[in-house]
C-alpha cells in the first residue's frame, strides 16, 4: 500500500479523490491528509495561475514528507469580471474564520458584484489544476467546468461558490447535485481523472 498526501485539510476533497480513484479502479494507495502528517510550513499561493499553486503545493509536500503528494487549486473564472476572483477565489471578501463563513461571504460579495449583470452575460467556469509530485517526477492538469451565476444561492450541498454555480446543460446548481453526478462533471473531478494514469503508476515506482 503507497501513501499518498492529498494537500488539503477538506475531508471533501480527499473523499472526492477516494471516489474517483475507486471508480476508474485504481488500488493501493492510501490517501492521507495534512492533518495525519507533522505540520510543515506552507508557502503562501502567490502564483498568477491555478497550476503554478497547485504545483507549488504538491512540491512542498513532497518534500517535507517524502511522500508522492497531490494537490489542486482550484477557483473560479467569471466572464463579466474578466476572469476574476480567479486564483483568489477562497479569499476573495476577505473574510477569515470558518469555512462555512468564508464561502458565503465570498459568494455573496459575488452576487453583489454582478447584480447588474443580465443573464446572458452571467456565464463562468470552476477551474481546476491538479498537480502530483512524486519519485517519479511531476505531473500537472487541468478541468474546467463552464456553467453560469444563478441570481441567489440554492441547495446545501457542496461548497465553495457551488450554491451560486449553474453548469451548463443543468436547471439545478453545483450544491444541488449528488457527490455522483457532481464527480462525473465537476471540474476537480475532471483534473483529477486526467491525473489518474499518473496515480495508477505510483505503486510502480514508490
Amino acid at each position: 500500500m503507497t501513501r499518498l498526501l492529498v494537500a488539503s485539510r477538506n475531508a471533501k476533497k480527499l473523499a472526492e479523490l477516494r471516489r474517483v480513484l475507486d471508480a476508474a479502479g485504481v488500488s493501493g494507495l492510501e490517501l492521507v491528509s495534512l492533518a495525519d502528517v507533522p505540520e510543515y510550513p506552507e508557502a503562501p499561493e502567490t502564483g498568477a495561475t491555478f497550476e503554478e499553486n497547485a504545483l507549488a503545493k504538491a512540491r512542498d509536500g513532497f518534500a517535507a514528507t517524502g511522500l508522492p503528494c497531490v494537490a489542486d487549486d482550484s477557483g473560479l473564472s467569471v466572464d463579466a469580471l474578466n476572469g476574476m476572483p480567479g486564483v483568489l477565489s477562497a479569499r476573495w471578501a476577505g473574510v477569515r474564520g470558518a469555512r462555512r463563513d468564508k464561502d458565503e461571504a465570498n459568494f455573496r460579495l459575488l452576487l453583489a458584484q454582478l447584480a447588474d449583470v443580465p443573464a446572458d452575460r452571467r456565464g463562468a467556469a470552476f477551474v481546476s489544476a491538479c498537480a502530483l509530485v512524486s519519485a517519479a517526477g511531476e505531473t500537472v492538469v487541468r478541468g474546467e467546468w463552464p456553467g453560469i451565476i444563478a441570481p441567489g444561492p440554492r441547495g446545501s450541498g457542496g461548497f465553495g461558490y457551488d450554491p451560486v454555480f449553474v453548469p451548463v446543460g443543468s436547471d439545478r446548481s453545483a450544491a444541488e447535485l449528488s457527490p455522483a453526478e457532481k464527480d462525473a462533471a465537476s471540474h476537480r473531478g475532471r483534473a483529477l481523472a486526467a491525473l489518474v494514469p499518473a496515480l495508477g503508476a505510483l505503486n510502480r515506482v514508490c
